[in-house]
């Protein structure tokens, strides 16, 4: 977008159109009470260009970036390599947009992009139909939600304690606004996966609309959806598997495969960098039979007049559509630039590299878990884990934190900043391992872990 300045007489030609004499007759109607009477205080006046880049980047330079010292930061956001030829390809004309277009017919490499984007999300999920993408993993478990009411008209849903609680934290927001019930609880340090599917399959009832659970959970446990499917449905409830590390199903068994309605999750982790907490892509799929109760929009292939190939929007139940006050969601849009980077990067990995990817994050997490493990009062929480895993520490974790975050290595995620003034969580220590982690920063990360304990 060009920078286009106004000029004194071009402002003053705008404001006499509308029969403003200044720019303050705009803001007549805003008490003066909430009105500055001068510039902001400690602020400095305008600069020229150069001026400000040079400010701003020495002002950058007092950050801590992912590539410059060990990084260990999980907990739904991970550090993965994304290749240089995902950003070239995303910035070419055919495909560029941060949405699907209000005319897109008109776009057909966008449209032939999600449409690829959606197959391989629902391959990944093993469900039968993806949409084109919506805003991140925590509105899509909303959505999730919601779309599971309609289909049950039931309105009690049941999330568990390993789902993340950031986006617990949304649902409950959401909640607020249509008057569902949602069960929630903590997870434990001294839990387990069979023990948390055993919990959940106890409360399932006949009012309960879904059971949400997270898989591999915040503590990095992996979990057997199975035999939570089966108690859901033998109780007419369906299952949302949230899923916010996709790397881990190069690995691991789907959760439409283990019997989910509904998979969701965060698709940032392929192709999309850490970006300072976003923009990031929501995934979202589901059975067949529950399509026409999907969120969101379906790109789909047709032939045109000529019967050559081409791709249209064959679903977009969006308030600003044709459906309106039916429609199954208010969120309007797709990330749709997001959503392309996730389909260039896992077209250039293919399965054999997306397979051969995840067992290289694993293998370095179990060598890393193996190492800290080593460290005197440090204990593993994870009874089974991908390429995040949960340690126990002899006291409360945040110091410890800051006190390896100062030694330059930035070595997890503290339970107790996730999960504020839960005593019982406050030494749990979340790692998380990707291909990005060397054999060094592993050693740099132990030493420091035991430097800030002693």
């Amino acid at each position: 977008m060009r920078y286009l300045p106004l000029q004194p007489e071009d402002r003053q030609a705008m404001l006499g159109v509308i029969g403003a004499g200044s720019v303050d007759d705009l803001f007549v109607d805003v008490p003066a009470s909430a009105r500055l009477d001068g510039p902001i205080r400690d602020l400095p006046m305008h600069q020229s260009e150069q001026v400000v880049e040079r400010q701003l980047t020495a002002l950058a330079r007092k950050n801590q970036a992912a590539g410059d010292q060990p990084f260990f930061l999980g907990a739904g956001a991970y550090r993965h390599h994304v290749p240089a030829s995902v950003d070239h390809i995303i910035q070419r004309g055919e495909f560029l947009t941060s949405y699907t277009p209000y005319q897109p017919e008109i776009a057909q490499g966008t449209l032939q992009a999600l449409f690829e984007f959606q197959t391989q999300v629902a391959r990944l999920f093993g469900c039968d139909v993806a949409n084109a993408s919506m805003y991140d993993g925590s509105t899509a478990c909303w959505e999730a939600i919601v779309m599971a009411r309609r289909i049950t008209k039931r309105g009690k849903a049941i999330l568990s304690g390993g789902l993340h609680p950031h986006y617990v934290s949304v649902c409950k927001t959401m909640a607020r606004f249509t008057g569902d019930q949602l069960l929630t609880s903590l997870p434990s340090l001294d839990g387990s996966a069979e023990k948390e599917m055993a919990k959940l399959i106890a409360a399932v009832d006949s009012e309960t609309s879904c059971v949400v659970v997270q898989n591999p959970g915040i503590l990095g446990r992996i979990a057997d959806l199975s035999e939570l499917a089966a108690a859901c449905h033998a109780k007419g409830a369906l299952l949302v598997a949230v899923v916010t590390e996709p790397v881990s199903l190069g690995l691991i068994k789907s959760p439409g495969e283990m019997g989910a309605d509904i998979v969701v999750g965060e698709g940032q982790s392929i192709g999309v960098g850490l970006n300072f907490g976003g923009p990031y892509v929501g995934l979202f799929a589901c059975a067949d039979k529950h399509v026409r109760q999907m969120p969101g929009r379906l790109a789909g292939e047709t032939v045109d007049a000529a019967g050559q190939r081409g791709f249209v929007l064959t679903l977009s139940t969006r308030e600003q559509h044709i459906r309106r006050e039916k429609a199954t969601s208010n969120i309007c849009t797709n990330s749709g630039l997001c959503a392309l980077a996730f389909t260039v990067h896992m077209t250039l990995l293919g399965e054999k590299g997306l397979r051969d990817l995840a067992t290289l994050n694993h293998a370095l997490a179990v060598e890393a878990a193996e190492v800290l493990t080593k460290v005197p009062g440090v204990e593993l929480c994870s009874d089974s884990f991908f390429n995040e895993f949960t340690l126990k520490l002899p006291e409360a974790a945040r110091p410890v934190v800051r006190a390896m975050a100062e030694k330059g290595v930035l070595g997890g995620v503290s339970l107790g900043r996730l999960y504020p003034g839960v005593e019982a969580l406050e030494k749990g220590l979340i790692v998380a391992v990707t291909e990005t982690t060397t054999h060094e920063d592993v050693q740099a990360l132990a030493a420091a872990l035991e430097e800030a304990l002693a």
